[in-house]
This record gives structure tokens, sequence and C-alpha cells, in this order.
């Protein structure tokens, strides 16, 4: 991945997920190999939220993954900085409260979420550390914070195919199914510039978390890392 491309200005990927929102949902799933459902259904699982609780769900996108969490009878907030997102989620979820926001500059006030969660949305964040920072600012003592990222495959040979099919498979893919196949192209240097489980499990201790934990999806294509805001 560059230099350039790793500083992406918030501005710019903002404006990129304005324009893949048309189709984004149904391009996840087609790129994932029907694998986004489950992963999703793993999350909510690994989140356990409960009724009367508040989950944030940051980079929620149109909202799709908010949905297990209102379905559980949590109070759930979906908050992206797309406000092209934004609007479809609310076109298509009338009933969730919607909320645009910087990862950075999260607009809630301190200790109000009993969970936090953020699927695929963490690398794309210009600042992982602040994120991270932030997210604790948000949750309770004691809550709970829930990383579904990409992440390395632990297996050499199935790596190395993974790392293939991202460059050359995925781009072509996109453009087939994507509103905008060049931002598939961004994503997948995402990917493969993104530290891996040990790592990211680093910066999430660094970053304030304890009992940090992960477990991998997919073969380690994706990872949960699941950690806690301490209760003193």
């Amino acid at each position: 991945m560059t230099v350039a491309s790793l500083h992406k200005k918030p501005t710019d990927v903002a404006s990129m997920f304005d324009d893949v929102a048309a189709r984004y949902d149904l391009t996840n799933e087609v790129l994932s190999l029907g694998r986004a459902r489950s992963w999703r259904r793993q999350v909510a699982e690994a989140v356990g939220a409960r009724p009367g609780e508040r989950v944030l769900d940051l980079a929620a996108g149109t909202g799709t993954s908010s949905l297990p969490f209102r379905d559980a009878g949590a109070q759930v907030v979906p908050c992206d900085f797309s406000l092209g997102m934004l609007r479809r989620g609310r076109e298509r979820h009338p009933d969730l409260t919607f909320v645009a926001g910087d990862g950075t500059r999260l607009p809630f006030a301190d200790a109000v979420f009993d969970a936090v969660t953020i699927s695929f949305g963490l690398r794309n964040v210009q600042d992982t550390d602040a994120a991270l920072r932030e997210l604790l600012r948000v949750t309770r003592p004691g809550g709970r914070i829930v990383v579904c990222e990409f992440s390395r495959p632990v297996n050499p040979a199935f790596r190395t195919v993974y790392v293939e099919y991202l460059m050359r498979a995925l781009p072509p893919v996109a453009r087939m199914v994507s509103s905008n196949p060049e931002a598939y192209v961004y994503l997948a240097e995402s990917i493969r510039a993104w530290p891996d489980q040990r790592e990211l499990a680093a910066v999430l201790g660094a970053a304030g978390w304890s009992r940090v934990a992960w477990r991998n999806l997919t073969g380690g294509v994706v990872a949960l890392h699941r950690a806690y805001r301490p209760a003193a």
C-alpha cells in the first residue's frame, strides 16, 4: 500500500463510501463469497447485546449490521461518517436512529454505551489509535468492545491464494456488481496493509482496553477481537 493511500483524508474516504452506498450490501455478499452474513451473526453473538442495553455500531453503513442488536432488544445507535450510507440506511430502516459521526471525534458523552462495535471499518479510520480511545471514552466502565476486521489467514498456502484473490480477482468482480468498483482497489490494498491478529490486539491494549482476546473466522480471513473497558 502506498503512503498516499495510507493517509487518505477522511473526507476522501467518506466520499468513496458515498459512491458505493447504493449496492454496498450486495457487493459485500458477492465479494465475501457469501460469508458476510455469517460474520455479522458471529459479531452479534460476540457482542451479546441484552434488552435495554445501549450499543454503538460504528461504521454501520446502511444499518444492516445494527439489525441483530435491535432484534435483541438493545437500543442500538448506527453511526457512520458517510452521509450517502446514512441516507440509504434511513430509507431502508426508518426505525433506527442513524447518527453522523467521525470515529476519532464521536458525538456522544462519556460512558454512555454498554457495548461498542465496529465491523470492517476500523482500517478506514485515519487514526486507529484515536478511534479506539474514543470508543473507550464512550463505553461505560466494565463495558465491552467487539472489532470485526479482515486479518491474516493462518495457513500459509491459503494466505497466498487469498492475497492473489484480493489483488487480482476482487477488482474485476467489483466491476460487475459495485456502483464504484475503483473503490475496491483501495479496499483490497487496505486489507493487505492491516495489522494481523496479534498486532491488532496489542493496539487495543495500548489504547486502554483490557482482557483483549480474539478468534479467527474463515481461517483467519477475518478476526473478531473482544476487550473490555477497565471497571476502575
